[in-house]
């Protein structure tokens, strides 16, 4: 007996699928090397980017919102702490533990990885695309959103 058909919308959507999850992929490496100049390791930007949504929060906090271990999150903060990208406060409401935060450098740090981000996209994106394609763009992009939402 013949095997049925694969269904080629479905297949259709699984090679899109395939072809979105490497394209994002290599968007979010070449993003990363862009980023290169802070120096800063992935978990170490996880926390400086939890942090700058937050404000602040405990070591313990922090681990578990990334999913690691204390002592873990402890090493990486002590290093943040000692590029001075993190300080620590105690917290107002309980003294035993230390809030950390962003230093005023961290800051700025992060909005120059961000604008070299989107420098080098925009610079490609106008070296690369043609006004009309520049404008296809914008529409696929509004659609990518919807995957989100």
């Amino acid at each position: 007996m013949p095997t049925p058909l694969a269904d080629p919308s479905t297949e259709a959507a699984h090679a899109l699928a395939v072809d979105l999850r490497m394209l994002a992929s290599q968007l979010r490496r070449r993003l990363r090397q862009e980023a290169s100049v802070a120096g800063w390791t992935e978990s170490q930007r996880a926390v400086l980017l939890r942090l700058e949504r937050q404000e602040a929060a405990t070591v313990t906090e922090l681990a578990t919102a990334e999913g690691v271990r204390s002592q873990s999150m402890g090493a990486t903060v002590a290093s943040l702490i000692e590029g001075g990208c993190v300080k620590g406060a105690p917290d107002p409401a309980d003294g035993r533990r230390t809030l950390l935060s962003l230093t005023p450098q961290a800051r700025k740090m992060i909005r120059q990885v961000r604008a070299a981000r989107e420098d080098w996209l925009q610079r490609t994106i106008s070296a690369r695309y043609a006004p009309a394609e520049q404008k296809q763009l914008i529409a696929a992009v509004k659609l990518l959103q919807r995957l989100l939402d």
